[in-house]
């Protein structure tokens, strides 16, 4: 088993929220993503946070690029590992 993990970065808290919720319904998670707040450099004010929904794949199943398209629903992306 490898600790393969896709990190979907979102503009804001609702679009990581959302993308979270539908992420069991559209790809078959059953383990719940985390939530991460990532201040930008610099700044302290929580309008300028980008938000992390970070999910384990230790089946390595879920397509890349499909998790891309899926992040861009939101104006977001998959971070490269």
């Amino acid at each position: 088993m490898s600790d393969v993990r896709h990190v979907l970065v979102l503009p804001d808290r609702d679009a990581a929220e959302e993308a979270a919720e539908a992420l069991g319904g559209r790809f078959g998670i059953d383990e719940e993503p985390r939530l991460v707040r990532d201040a930008l450099a610099g700044e302290d004010d929580a309008e300028d946070a980008q938000w992390l929904v970070v999910l384990r794949d230790e089946d390595e199943r879920l397509d890349p690029a499909e998790l891309d398209a899926f992040a861009g629903e939101w104006d977001g992306w998959r971070e490269e590992p």
